[in-house]
Order: structure tokens, then sequence, then C-alpha cells
């Protein structure tokens, strides 16, 4: 028999560096994930065997087997499941093609935090937890259907080898060849204790083989399938961590049966951790299919929208027929209509936690909001319920607000819900765009999530408001009436630039812009800061145009307006020289660096940092020497 040597993919060998240096602080969680890697794979073959029952060859008694050998110290886990063959060795066990794996390797590296974080199971690489209790493991597999067994085996130090194997029917057998110090594994009683813990919900048997008599060690019942009064807390919170290979404790459980003109049975879960992989293209759903308590397909993303990808579960329908495809599903009126009620079943149980634990709620919007509010421009029929739970920071205080909350609040005179968009919180309340808006006390909004640029257009209103950013022109703060503290501090302030010398900047900055700019205009946002660029009121936004750019969606970004403060000292004294000589050379550098300073307090790279440096040397100078 010819052993074919191979090396770990890198992110592979990261991985197994972690996990040997002991990620989990609790090691019996190699053998759920061990059960539970074999309870999928008997699912699966089950699925396969509908339209090919030959597959079974004559072993339909799908259950998981344990075998310990105390004096040689090994332990062995066994399924008569799918089975692998070698490229589905390599690929499965040689290789990661979860791409949000790096992104955890990469956190977990640079994370102060102690390395028990307990977080592996999230990339369905749980497997490997196996090398934290065993030198070598060694599995052989035959995949059903097919003649030829396979063997792997590693030591988990960068390398692994393949060979021909030898096994009867078809399934896999993972072996452990135990270290000194985890012999404990080998225990009967250890083993019962760990099975009772976290794998009492498997749907299969999880039998214990011993010389006089094999004991089952689990309920052996799908656990949707059994009474909500009859199921712990404890059961709930280790089938979540099965389904979703998750070791974070579910924030909602939704376990309910919906009757009528069509049955199913739910079982949702909510998690409280954001997945690395949330916004991974190719990300799979945690959401499971099940036909008669018959698996039919994982990532079922039929049965939700994709704005709550984030929900795990299954869901088992009495009405669906077994041999159905991904293709049938597609297009099957019975899905359609438990897709409709899976939403607004989630969608109920948000709208209740956001009324009755609004602290927990406001937890789950900062992991998920960005992700829930794609529902707001991709799915209508919900758009509105969606809305009335959203969360949003704004200019009032550090904390969240709802819509309904700002539109309370809103100012006498005020027709427009505000906000302003941008990457940073902190660095939108510092933007010289909200100055006008703070004076006269009006609340503005804060967006950070990319999505919000879509969201917004398609929504348009809430409860007839217009939302408008504070980045274009018409904000229309004069029909807004100031507090009065702000109307005695404006008082106190200096005297603006007279029109005609205004007049005279504007005209000399608009020659010496030119085509850079759209406009240059009075501003009536501007307190404290000398200038500021805007978009036209039927202009695109700003931070929406940089997003195209970025994406090629716009090949250039369009001339801005350039607003001036004539109650700013600066705008002041470079009027007074407009009207005295329009042609002084230092208003043809102020003006350059007027712009540039407001693409830099717009988080824009400047289109020619020398001239930039070059302008502001030649200013400075001019400064000290005068």
């Amino acid at each position: 028999m010819t052993e074919e040597k191979m090396r770990f993919e890198a992110e592979v060998s990261r991985l197994l560096d972690i996990v040997v240096h002991s990620l989990y602080s609790n090691k019996d969680i190699f053998l759920r994930e061990l059960i539970s890697n074999a309870s999928d794979a008997c699912d699966k073959l089950r699925y396969e065997a509908i339209a090919n029952p030959e597959l079974l060859a004559g072993d339909a008694d799908f259950k998981v087997r344990l075998l310990t050998d105390n004096v040689r110290n090994v332990l062995t886990i066994a399924d008569n499941g799918i089975g692998m063959n070698k490229e589905d060795l390599i690929e499965n066990l040689g290789t990661i093609a979860n791409s949000g794996t790096a992104k955890f390797l990469d956190a977990v590296a640079k994370s102060d935090a102690p390395k028990d974080v307990d977080l592996i199971g999230q990339f369905g690489v749980g497997f490997y937890s196996a090398f934290m209790v065993a030198g070598t493991v060694e599995v052989v597999s035959k995949k059903a259907g097919e003649d030829q067994a396979w063997k792997w085996s590693s030591d988990g130090k960068g390398e692994y080898t393949i060979a021909e194997g030898e096994m009867e029917g078809h399934g896999t057998q993972i072996t452990l060849h135990l270290t000194d110090e985890f012999k404990e594994f080998t225990d009967e009683y250890r083993l019962k204790h760990i099975v009772k813990t976290y794998s009492d919900h498997i749907g299969i048997p999880v039998v214990l083989m011993k010389a006089d008599g094999d004991e089952t060690l689990n309920e052996a019942s799908a656990l949707w399938t059994r009474p909500k009064s009859e199921i712990t807390e404890e059961q709930y919170k280790e089938f979540y961590k099965h389904n979703a290979h998750a070791f974070d404790d579910p924030w909602k459980t939704v376990h309910y049966r919906a009757e009528g003109a069509i049955e199913y049975t739910g079982l949702l879960y909510v998690p409280t951790m954001r997945p690395f992989d949330l916004y991974e293209p190719q990300r799979k759903g945690h959401l499971k299919l099940y036909v008669r308590k018959v698996f039919i397909t994982e990532g079922a993303d039929d049965l939700l929208p994709p704005w709550l990808r984030f929900v795990s579960g299954v869901v088992d329908s009495q009405d669906l027929p077994l041999n159905v495809s991904r293709e049938m599903l597609q297009h099957n009126p019975v899905l359609t209509k438990i897709k409709n009620g899976l939403t607004k079943k989630i969608l109920s149980e948000l709208e209740t936690a956001a009324k009755k634990d609004a602290e927990g709620f406001e937890t789950f919007w900062e992991n998920f909001g960005a992700v829930v509010k794609e529902g707001l421009y991709d799915d209508a029929s919900n758009r509105d319920r969606i809305l009335k739970i959203a969360k949003f920071r704004s200019t009032r205080d550090d904390g969240w607000t709802t819509l309904a909350d700002y539109a309370a609040r809103m100012k006498d005179g005020q027709k427009a819900i505000y906000y302003i968009s941008g990457e940073d919180v902190d660095a939108l309340k510092r933007s010289p765009q909200l100055e006008g808006f703070a004076a006269k006390g009006i609340e503005v909004l804060l967006l950070t999530d990319p999505v919000d640029e879509f969201w917004l257009p398609s929504v348009g209103q809430f409860e007839e408001k217009d939302f408008k950013s504070v980045t274009r022109g018409g904000a229309d703060l004069n029909d807004v009436k100031a507090d009065d503290s702000d109307d005695a501090k404006d008082d106190k302030k200096d005297d603006a630039a007279s029109d005609a010398s205004l007049d005279a900047l504007i005209a000399s900055i608009k020659i010496t812009l030119g085509t850079g700019i759209k406009d240059v205009r009075e501003s009536d946002r501007l307190t404290s800061s000398a200038c500021c660029l805007i978009a036209d009121e039927t202009g695109m936004d700003l931070r929406m145009e940089r997003l195209m750019k970025q994406h090629n969606r716009v090949d250039e970004i369009s001339p801005r307006i350039l607003e001036i403060n004539p109650k700013h000292s600066l705008i002041k004294k470079l009027s007074d020289i407009a009207i005295k000589d329009a042609k002084d050379p230092i208003l043809s550098d102020a003006a350059q660096l007027l712009l540039d300073q407001a693409r830099i307090l717009e988080g824009e790279a400047l289109p020619d940092p020398i001239a930039f440096a070059r302008r502001l040397d030649n200013v400075m100078e001019k400064g000290l020497a005068s």
C-alpha cells in the first residue's frame, strides 16, 4: 500500500497551532464536534438515498458508534453516513474552503484576550479539535456507492498522509490515539456524561459499544419534534451549537408549530455573536430543511430572505414532497408560504424584544442591524415593520434612537429627518456641515453602514417626513426656530463680511477654481468652520458617490458646491482683500487651500498633495513676514 504525503493548507496549519495551544477551555468539546459531524454525514446520505436508494446498500439503520480501548489509549467514533473518497478527504481535512476562517485566525492572533475563545465551530472545522487530546488521528472512510476506502492520518504538525484503506460498508471511522493526559476519554462514564450533556439532541442513536451489550447514550429523537415543555434550556443551547457550528449561546430561541393550510415546525435561533463571515458573498446559511424529519438541504436560502441570513435552525415541513430538489424549491408555493411565515415570526420576536429588552435589542442591533437594514430596500412587504424597530445613532447623545422618537423631538418648522453618513460616528460628529444644525438644536442621524446609502433613496420617507442629507443643498434651516440660548449666542458673534466684499471673494474663488467646483456660495449651515463641501440638492450624496467611485460605478467624483462662512474671521479678511484688489496673489492660493481643506474634512484624498504643501508654505511664510 503506497502512502501519499501532503502538507496542510497554510490556514489549516495556523488553525492547528491555535487548537494545540488550547483554543478550547473545555476539552470535552472535541467529542461533541465529531459526533455532530457524524450525524451530519448520516443526514446527507439519508437525503441522497431518496433519489438513489441503492446507496444505502442494506444499511439504513443510521447510528454513531463509540468504541474505547483503555489499554492502547484509543477512542474511535464511527458512523455509517455518506463517507468520503480521496478527493473529499483532501478537501475536507486538508484545506479550509471558508474564507471567513482567515478573518477568525487573524482576530484570535491579534486579540489580547485569552485564547480559549471557543469560536472554531463557526467555520465547520471542529474536526481539528481532535488534536487537542490526540497525538495522532486516523480517518478511514468509504463513500456510499463507491468500492474503495481511503485512510487519512496525521499528527497535526503540518503534514498528513493518504493511502488506500479497507472498510466494510460505507461511512467514516475516526480513531484518536489519545495522549496520556487524556486517557480519561476512554472511560465509559465520562463518555456517557459528555454525550448526555452535549449530544442528547442528535436525531440518531449515539451508541457505546461494550462487551456486555451496546448502550444508546442519547434520546435519539429530533429535538424540534418534542414538546417544548420537555426540552430544557441547555438542550436548546446544545442543539443551536450543533446546528450552527457555533460556540456562543443563542440570544433568541423560537420554537413553534404552524398549523392550518400548511403545516411545519420551526426551531429558529438568533445568535448573540456576529459570525466572522456574515458579509462574505459565498456564506451559506445555517437553516436546514427537513421533510417529515428527513433531511433535505442545508443553507436553505429560500426559507428566509437574505437580510435574515444570521438566523439558524431547522424547518420541518409536512407538505413538501420527500423527493423535492433545489430547483423545485425555488418555485414551490408551499415554500413561499413557509418563508413568509418564518419571516413574520422572527419580526414579531424582534418587535417584542425591542419593547421588553431594550438593552439586549441594542446589542443585537449593533451586531446585525446593518444586515437587517438590507431588508429596507429588497423586502418592500416588510419595510414598514423594519423601519419601526430600526435603531440609529444621532447627535442627541451617545445612545440609540428610533425614527419614531426622532420624529417626536423634531423642532418647530422642521420638515425633514436630517442625516449625515460616513465611516465613523465620532468623525461625523465633528463635521462642519452639522454646525448650523447644532446651532438650531436640530437632531441629525449619524449613519455609518454602507447599506444606508442604498435603502434611503428607496424608502424616501418615514411617517410622511422626507429623509434629507445635510451634505446636500436646500437644508431650509431658516424655517426652523432656534433655541433662545442659541439666539443669544448669535447676537454676540462678530458681524459677517459685507455683501459687496463677500461677492468679490466668491467671484475670485470661482475664477480660480473654475470647473473644479460646481458653485461657490454663502453658507447658512456653518458657524465655526470657514468652509465645507456639499452636493447639489438634486445631486448624489457625498458618501454615496465615493462608494460608487470605489466600486467603479462612476469614473470621477462630480464637482461639488463650496460653501463659505461669512462670519468666519478668515473669510472676512479674504473678503476685505478681494474688495480692494481682486488680483492679489494670495487669493488664488487661499481659494485652492479652502477647497483642499474642505476635501480633507470630507475624508477625501487630495488630488495634488505636493501643490497643497507648496501653497501652505507660501501662505505661512507670508503670514510670518507680516
